[in-house]
């Protein structure tokens, strides 16, 4: 029998996150949805060939879909492999897809995945609406940060 992969305690392993999505974006509600594979797309996803940098998701006819992800390709798989690009489905209820399409749609906002993951064997996507931040914004954010890292570093400094 076949032990099972390290993972952390709630049974995730991470296989990718896009770190500029917090950079960019005011992140404003998170779901996590499943997301819709072929079989040459899961050997990659286990070696975390995955990068959501450039990605989005959007509503099209009630569904969601995940744009300009990019899964790498599968060096044992045939010629009729994936596409690295391709479009993927999102499952999510029709209830949740419905609300974060009316609020991307109104609010001037977007859908962004923000990390993919295994959850019990299965691929899962988080995805969360996000509106875009100005850049007086992104440098504000990047003085707290900063000035937070300094008071860490004088407050261990001090024990």
């Amino acid at each position: 029998m076949k032990s099972k992969p390290a993972a952390g305690e709630d049974g995730v392993k991470q296989i990718a996150a896009n770190r500029k999505a917090f950079h960019e974006y005011h992140i404003l509600d998170k779901l996590e949805v499943g997301i819709a594979l072929v079989g040459s797309e899961l050997r990659p996803c286990r070696e975390g060939k995955v990068n959501l940098v450039d990605a989005f998701a959007e509503v099209v006819n009630g569904e969601l879909w995940l744009v300009d992800a990019h899964i790498g390709s599968n060096p044992f798989s045939n010629r009729l492999d994936h596409t690295p690009l391709r479009r993927r489905r999102l499952l999510a209820h029709k209830n949740q897809i419905r609300k974060f399409g009316q609020k991307a749609e109104t609010g001037g906002m977007t859908i962004v995945p923000l990390r993919v993951y295994f959850r019990a064997g299965r691929v899962k996507v988080e995805i969360a609406l996000a509106k875009g931040k100005a850049q007086y914004d992104k440098r504000e954010t990047i003085a707290k940060k900063d000035l937070k890292r300094e008071m860490d570093r004088e407050m261990s400094g001090r024990r």
